[in-house]
């Protein structure tokens, strides 16, 4: 059994003047958003053998505030990652080492949502919030019943969770207007 973890990036600011969209940072919220997501996973006792990680701004300030209330996160900044489809996420995934038993992958939508959509089966009520949204700061947890991460396919796995920031904390949900 391989257990994959995604984690989409918090929410950033799009009034901070940056020139590309890489460089935007998180704002208030999505710092929050992050530190109670990490809190989470703390209580949970999740652990990983590896983190893949996209470098853009908002991805490294958003592991560096689920860190701080988790723990050390170390992760390997992958430029791939950066805005990836769902297709070249799989890729990724499926070329992590046999070793790895529980792999977090950070990054971005949509490439996140489709590739849990992609893996879990067509059932289940997770499948079904994921069908939904899969909004920022939210982390979904995958069962892949492989030996190997080669093995990943369409279908093959099930969600066996789905943190949003606003489930642990009401005033993180949607805003007004």
């Amino acid at each position: 059994m391989k257990i994959l973890t995604l984690l989409r990036h918090a929410k950033s600011g799009w009034d901070d003047p940056v020139r590309r969209d890489f460089d935007r940072p998180l704002n208030p919220r999505g710092r929050r958003a992050a530190r109670v997501v990490g809190r989470e996973m703390r209580s949970l006792g999740l652990a990983f053998d590896e983190i893949l990680a996209s470098p853009a701004r908002r991805v490294v300030e958003t592991i560096e505030e689920v860190a701080s209330a988790f723990g050390p996160i170390a992760p390997d900044y992958d430029r791939r990652i950066y805005l990836a489809s769902a297709t070249a996420l799989t890729e990724l995934v499926r070329q992590t080492g046999d070793q790895v038993e529980r792999l977090l992958l950070v990054g971005h939508n949509p490439g996140l949502e489709e590739l849990a959509l992609f893996l879990s089966g067509a059932d289940g009520p997770l499948r079904s919030e994921v069908e939904v949204k899969y909004p920022t700061g939210t982390l979904a947890e995958i069962a892949l019943p492989v030996a190997h991460w080669s093995e990943v396919a369409e279908g093959r796995g099930k969600i066996a969770r789905f943190i949003r920031p606003r489930d642990l904390d009401p005033e993180l949900g949607p805003e007004e207007g």
